[in-house]
């Protein structure tokens, strides 16, 4: 059994949800099970007429869904051609967004916007991808049978970023997947979206799709899971930044979840730990050009004289200075400090520490100024915005002589405000302006790419 996670740019259109049902076709010997996501741009256009309306601005709101319906429809008529088909596939996607329509009203009279309610509206996306996907790939003579994601992905009741509950996930899946995939079945289900025991529509956060497909391949014991997306692969970087990036054919899980922390968006952050724990590999794939090798992600890769296998950076960072004689041998002021952020729901990305002072970055800001003044209660402290994390990884920089000082030598017309290494040995990580982070993303790839190690690791990225 393999799992096959698509992204919404994978079935953005019909000739992109034509692409995966070749794609699925191919592997139907290996029981595919199949994730998908909204098509592309949908959960935006959701979350923004919810936002629209309760702004008051409810005809505004309409048009969005309105204009969100039509594309659903134009890409069904371009796929089904029974037109009884059509016409009850039209009238049950109708019916979802009058729903929508409905509930864009309760938020514009009321006045009030929350974390369920939008939870409910944005899982609309992944329902209208799933409905077309399993009705076109029924009328084409697969046996296909879509199961609603919320009948498995238990979670708790945290609306927005809930949080799977793996043991019922365990139970469910295996009463409802297992057995239709046993009997030959292709099952289609969501990616992104589950509900609580109340059976209440909760989501796992934005990318949670690569998480969806993850957790059902831990639960099942799928062989190996499949995320289809836009890309070749995982990247020696992003090739809007470096022209000359390559493909790596394959790196570790820790490599892969340090990149997805740290700005690579081929994979969703929390994607990589389900499959650790059951040391099942995770395949980047391109569902344009499905000729590609892909780049695997497994525990143990072979071992390479690479030292540095990608540089990834993620902008949006703010830098938060904490200073105060008070930290001088004294015990207690980290954890003064840390409780601070847990009171206002903010994680923190690297530390860095010194006998009086402390630096941290976040990369959500939206309680900066509270948390600020929590913090000057027994420090000073000092905020810089507009700051970016370059995070170099690989697996054997720590054994590797010279790494540091090419770093530093390929930044060194660059201004570094803060590095943190010593808490992963796989990974270093700089602060800098964001005015200067695609300069320092290209001057390091220069560096350690460009020429392109001969190595058996890299390849070349399809044009």
């Amino acid at each position: 059994m393999i799992i096959m996670k698509f992204g919404g740019t994978s079935v953005e259109d019909a000739r992109a949800m034509n692409n995966v049902i070749e794609i699925v076709g191919r592997e139907r010997n290996r029981k595919p099970v199949v994730v998908l996501s909204a098509v592309a741009g949908a959960t935006n256009t959701l979350l923004r007429s919810a936002h629209i309306a309760f702004e008051g601005n409810l005809d505004k709101a309409h048009a969005e869904l309105h204009a969100l319906f039509e594309r659903h429809v134009l890409i069904l008529e371009n796929l089904i051609e029974n037109r009884t088909e059509v016409q009850l596939l039209i009238l049950a996607i109708r019916k979802r967004f009058d729903e929508l329509k409905t509930l864009c009203q309760g938020i514009a009279i009321l006045g009030e916007l929350t974390n369920r309610s939008l939870d409910a509206i944005a899982s609309i996306g992944e329902e209208l991808s799933t409905m077309i996907l399993s009705k076109t790939m029924a009328e084409r003579g697969f046996s296909a049978q879509l199961v609603d994601a919320r009948r498995w992905m238990i979670t708790d009741g945290q609306f927005g970023a809930a949080t799977p509950l793996m043991n019922r996930i365990s139970d469910e899946t295996a009463n409802r997947i297992l057995p239709l995939v046993e009997s030959g079945q292709i099952v289609i289900t969501q990616g992104f979206i589950g509900s609580t025991d109340r059976m209440i529509t909760t989501t796992l956060g934005r990318g949670g799709s690569d998480y969806s497909a993850a957790i059902l391949g831990s639960a099942l014991g799928a062989e190996e899971i499949q995320i289809w997306t836009d890309v070749d692969g995982v990247l020696t970087a992003d090739p809007r930044i470096a022209p000359a990036a390559k493909k790596l054919k394959v790196i570790s899980f820790r490599e892969a979840s340090e990149l997805a922390y740290f700005g690579a968006k081929v994979l969703h952050p929390s994607t990589i730990q389900p499959a650790v724990e059951k040391n099942i590999p995770v395949i980047v794939l391109n569902s344009k050009r499905p000729q590609s090798t892909g780049t695997r992600i497994v525990g143990n890769p072979p071992k390479t004289n690479a030292a540095v296998k990608s540089i990834a950076s993620k902008k949006g960072i703010t830098v938060i200075n904490i200073q105060s004689t008070r930290m001088l041998m004294a015990y207690g002021f980290l954890s003064s400090i840390f409780s601070v952020f847990q009171r206002h729901e903010t994680s923190v990305d690297l530390v860095s520490t010194s006998e009086v002072a402390v630096s941290l970055t976040i990369d959500n800001s939206s309680r900066l100024e509270q948390i600020v003044k929590d913090l000057q209660a027994f420090a000073e402290v000092t905020a810089i915005e507009n700051q970016a994390i370059v995070c170099v990884v690989g697996e054997q920089m720590r054994s590797t002589m010279g790494i540091v000082d090419r770093v530093f030598r390929a930044l060194s017309n660059i201004n570094v405000m803060m590095i943190s290494q010593g808490a992963s040995e796989i990974n270093m990580s700089l602060v800098v302006d964001e005015n200067v982070v695609s300069l320092a993303v290209q001057q390091l790839h220069r560096e350690f790419f460009e020429p392109v190690p001969e190595l058996d690791l890299f390849e070349q990225v399809d044009a």
